[in-house]
């Protein structure tokens, strides 16, 4: 049996904004229904009393599985979607991560840390999100669904050799470097993102 998404639930990274995938859900061919998500009391996302911790966010995104499924997220949203996946494996069709750590310790590797600049040119940002710093590398490796992995080859706060950490970890993954893409080249280079995923998408997971 062969399972494909019906819905697409796009995660964005610190910034929160569902305004970030657009441009990739724009131009995307799968017939999958969007669900372009932000995360409450992030930037100019209007603040949700319900969501005060990671876990929270992880069952806002879990409410949302409710057919078969891909995530597709950037960043912290890696970690996010990577959670969500562990508690709902079998409506989970795809995963589709872009630059982020999801979860795992990269201590080890050299990555650039964004989070106390970031914080200080965004005061209303939620401490809480930077200062997860739980590891799920033990976890991880039971998620079976389909993972493509994005990175850019410029990219500074998540390099390559995340991404190559995770395809380590995650059983059902292969990885695509876009050149001269960093850190946000999922939506800067929604042009080159969306057949990579569209192709992705249009593989059948088998059940």
């Amino acid at each position: 049996m062969t399972i494909t998404p019906t819905k697409l639930i796009f995660l964005p990274g610190a910034g929160g904004s569902a305004e970030f995938w657009h441009p990739v859900a724009s131009l995307l061919t799968h017939p999958a229904s969007r669900v372009l998500l932000g995360w409450p009391g992030f930037g100019s996302v209007p603040a949700n009393s319900d969501v005060q911790n990671i876990d929270d966010l992880v069952a806002l995104v879990v409410d949302e599985i409710d057919q078969p499924s891909a995530l597709l997220a950037q960043s912290m949203g890696g970690v996010v979607a990577i959670q969500a996946a562990l508690k709902r494996p079998e409506l989970i069709t795809h995963l589709v991560l872009a630059a982020t750590s999801g979860g795992v310790n990269m201590s080890d590797l050299q990555v650039a840390d964004w989070r106390q600049a970031f914080i200080e040119a965004n005061p209303t940002f939620p401490r809480w999100f930077a200062d997860y710093n739980d590891d799920l590398s033990t976890s991880i490796v039971a998620i079976q669904a389909p993972t493509l992995l994005l990175w850019g080859d410029s990219d500074l706060i998540s390099p390559i050799d995340v991404g190559l950490r995770l395809k380590e970890l995650l059983p059902s993954s292969r990885i695509h470097v876009l050149p001269n893409g960093e850190h946000d080249f999922a939506s800067k280079l929604a042009a080159s993102v969306a057949p990579l995923i569209d192709t992705h998408l249009n593989n059948a997971r088998s059940t």
